[in-house]
Order: C-alpha cells, then sequence, then structure tokens
C-alpha cells in the first residue's frame, strides 16, 4: 500500500532551493529516508526502497571475479 503525504511549502523555500516542486519532493524523501535510516529507525533496504534504488543483479561471472581474490 502507497500513501501520499502533503505538506505546506511556502514558495520562497522552493525559490530559493531553485527547485519545482516535484524535485523538492524527491529531495524530502532522500533526505527523510537517510535520516531515519542513520537514526536507526529505517533499514537500508527499507531506505533504499523507498529511494527507488535498484539491487544489482549478480550472476556467476560477478560472482568468480569478486572471490577470486579471496
Amino acid at each position: 500500500m502507497k500513501h501520499t503525504i502533503e505538506i505546506d511549502c511556502p514558495p520562497e523555500i522552493l525559490i530559493g532551493l531553485h527547485l519545482d516542486a516535484k524535485r523538492f519532493a524527491d529531495l524530502i524523501k532522500l533526505q527523510s529516508a537517510t535520516t531515519l535510516f542513520r537514526e536507526g529507525k529505517l533499514s537500508s533496504g527499507m531506505a533504499s526502497r523507498w529511494c527507488g534504488a535498484r539491487l544489482l543483479d549478480n550472476n556467476d561471472d560477478d560472482f568468480a571475479r569478486e572471490t577470486v581474490l579471496l
């Protein structure tokens, strides 16, 4: 389930940051996820999923390359 939260933001903040509403929302989401992770309130996986990070797909060649130095 996904929720949308509306916040009040004076136009001066957007102007001062040189951001439109979409880019400001993205910034707030990233900063919130980072802060909640640092405070131990979100796991790194939850924070990264919230921010839209994709996991890398490792295949057998990647595994061999990474473990050759062990």
